[in-house]
């Protein structure tokens, strides 16, 4: 990977979106020996999908970035995660909100499926009061994982759903929006945004 390529696409990101929404690097299928040339990219952030894979990755590069875990949540390997990351995006189970009690994590994110898909993690909307109040470590915002589509506009109700139900709860972070809809998100107030191949594109 080239740390020049992936500085041109960051470039190219924050020309769209300004300076103040954060731009998390999913780095799912970056290996390790290739994280410092998104670092000397200027990326500052950086997401895991995998418990086991984040906690490698930080064995090697760990203060060369933030790092938040993004994956979907297996309650037994949040004694793992929760030390070790700023946010967990993915809070969306029974299980997860049991074990939190006994590894409460620094910060966390509720994940809402505001789109009612069926084959999507996320609390119903209509349940997200109730999972605010039950969990017991810090709430800080909402994470929605849209519908994939080739045209970002069907996603704008989603993410707009999404900061109503944040707004309702009082909640400031938003993380919604990909490579595939990263600017409608974040004129719909999002403020993380997960990038994948659009940063690393050429690269």
């Amino acid at each position: 990977m080239r740390a020049e390529r992936i500085a041109e696409n960051l470039a190219r990101v924050r020309e769209r979106i300004g300076p103040d929404v954060e731009v998390l690097a999913a780095v799912k299928y970056v290996e390790a020996e290739y994280l410092p040339a998104l670092a000397e990219a200027g990326i500052e952030l950086v997401g895991e999908n995998r418990a086991q894979d984040l906690l490698a990755k930080q064995e090697r590069h760990r203060d060369l970035f933030t790092w938040d875990f993004i994956g979907a949540i297996q309650s037994r390997k949040l004694k793992e995660i929760a030390p070790n990351v700023r946010l967990i995006h993915s809070i969306a189970s029974e299980s997860a909100l049991r074990r939190l009690e006994q590894h409460p994590a620094k910060e966390v994110l509720i994940q809402v499926n505001v789109a009612g898909e069926e084959s999507k993690e996320g609390v119903d909307p209509a349940e997200l009061a109730s999972y605010v109040e039950r969990c017991p470590c810090p709430v800080t915002g909402l994470m929605t994982m849209a519908p994939f589509t080739e045209d970002p506009e069907r996603n704008r109700p989603h993410f707009a759903r999404l900061a109503e139900l944040a707004a309702e709860h009082g909640l400031e972070r938003l993380s919604m929006g990909t490579s595939q809809d990263y600017a409608v998100a974040v004129e719909e107030g999002a403020t993380i945004v997960r990038l994948g191949w659009i940063l690393y594109a050429g690269a």
